[in-house]
């Protein structure tokens, strides 16, 4: 099964959550969690770190990841893992493909003009652990 993880990154007050616009599909142009692939010679959390610094910047001292969820995609044979964190200060974003930006998180998800992923950001924010 292919592994990917999403990365849910709320700012230090937890009002902001940080978004991505996909820059190639699916969900060309779309809001979404920032995340990756997880490579075969990586630990889940390996690859959320990984990814976290690649596409933001933002670094293990500036935030710690939990993960709160597995989302199984039987039929298309992916495992998508979901991390939350709070940002611990401000921090300079780096963007390396996608743009990134800080959105309310009173922000309707399932509004798919907007975002990503058929509404499955709303639930994954409605989720006990988050």
């Amino acid at each position: 099964m292919k592994k990917y993880n999403i990365i849910v990154i709320f700012d230090k007050t937890e009002k902001k959550i940080l978004v991505c616009e996909r820059a190639k599909d699916p969900f060309k142009g779309k809001l979404n969690f920032v995340g990756g692939k997880v490579e075969p010679d990586e630990t889940e959390d390996e690859a959320a770190y990984r990814e976290l610094v690649e596409e933001t910047g933002i670094s293990k001292e500036d935030i710690h990841l939990t993960r709160v969820l597995d989302l199984n995609y039987y039929m298309s044979n992916l495992e998508l893992e979901v991390y939350s964190g709070k940002l611990k200060k401000d921090v300079i974003l780096v963007e390396e493909v996608n743009k990134l930006l800080w959105v309310d998180r009173t922000e309707n998800f399932c509004d798919s003009d907007r975002f990503a992923g058929n509404c499955n950001m709303e639930h994954i924010l409605r989720t006990k652990n988050i």
